[in-house]
């Protein structure tokens, strides 16, 4: 494979991780930044040692980008990540993909259309780790899936700020629920079970400074249940279960890092129990090679989180989200 030459959209925090993430990749190389502020473009390709940087035209306008990371706010995915696959590139866009399911529908469209790959970039989807989740939710080992329950919340600090500005779609749904949402389409997709039209079994929320603070659902894919839980104003507990009919699976710090992917899950079956431990991968590397896989390949999709993914999480989020604001 060539080296998929990569812009970074957006100079902040997400993005530093990302570059981080992309110097242990196999074949990805940081080539350029875009900002809304050349200037700020300007110093982040200095920090990291990127070749050209400049505003989000004049590097979408470049013939020697092959591929960006989407690393704005929440707000302004679609309208970039459009944008870069009109220009010919291949995106790698951060969770959500967009706030709405309406948009995400635009940005896979222009994806079809530009017949370029495009990612949501769920870390927790690539590696080891999550290859074992699938393995065991396709029933052979503990039989039949029928619930998951995860949660990811933890408390700011401050009430002010991105999180907390719902012109930015902040809240606790978009920015960490979105993370119990996928792998419980992840699993019941691996299952056996349809993800395109769930069935809700409740949702509570309270709304903080306009955005929800903290928020739970429980959802239907077809014959497996979930149970997800998210805030930004507590912390929450990172054990995930999954239960079988004829077992449970625990899972001990399932999100994992931005560094590091989960390691350890246990069994249960009877008065058994069975640690196992896996291999760690770079998680925002794994997914920046699997996007430039998918781009050698000439294939639009990446099979770790396919477009019918996000569209079921996008679905999901969207009707989680409204029914928290409504009170």
């Amino acid at each position: 494979m060539t080296q998929t030459r990569w812009a970074v959209l957006g100079p902040g925090a997400i993005s530093r991780d990302f570059v981080v993430g992309l110097r242990a990749s196999e074949h990805g190389v940081l080539h350029a930044v875009g900002s809304s502020s050349a200037e700020r473009a300007g110093a982040f390709a200095a920090e990291h040692g990127a070749a050209a940087s400049g505003t989000y035209d004049e590097i979408l306008a470049r013939d020697d980008v092959d591929a960006v990371y989407v690393g704005t706010v929440h707000t302004t995915h679609a309208e970039l990540a459009i944008r870069a696959l009109e220009a010919g590139k291949a995106v790698l866009c951060e969770k959500p993909a967009s706030p709405t399911l309406a948009e995400v529908e635009l940005i896979l469209q222009a994806a079809e259309r530009a017949q370029r790959p495009f990612l949501e970039a769920f870390k927790t989807r690539f590696g080891p780790f999550a290859d074992a989740l699938r393995e065991l939710a396709a029933g052979e080992e503990l039989g039949p899936l029928d619930h998951v329950a995860g949660a990811f919340g933890f408390d700011a600090g401050t009430r002010q700020g991105r999180l907390f500005d719902p012109a930015l779609a902040g809240g606790a749904i978009l920015d960490v629920g979105c993370y119990p949402v996928a792998l419980a389409v992840d699993l019941a997709a691996a299952a056996g079970q349809p993800i395109g039209q769930p069935v809700y079994h409740g949702f509570d929320a309270e709304v903080v400074a306009g955005v929800d603070g903290w928020a739970t659902a429980g959802i239907g894919f077809g014959a497996v249940a979930a149970e997800v839980a998210t805030s930004v104003v507590e912390d929450l507990s990172d054990l995930g279960l999954l239960h079988f009919a004829d077992g449970d699976v625990l899972l001990p710090n399932v999100w994992g890092s931005r560094t590091e992917s989960p390691s350890t899950l246990i069994v249960r079956r009877g008065a058994d129990e069975r640690v196992v431990e896996l291999p760690v991968v770079q998680p925002m590397a794994a997914e920046a090679d699997a996007l430039s896989l998918a781009l050698t390949e000439g294939r639009l999709e990446v099979p770790q989180m396919p477009w019918s993914h996000t569209r079921a999480v996008a679905r999901v989020l969207t009707d989680w989200r409204a029914a928290a604001l409504a009170g």
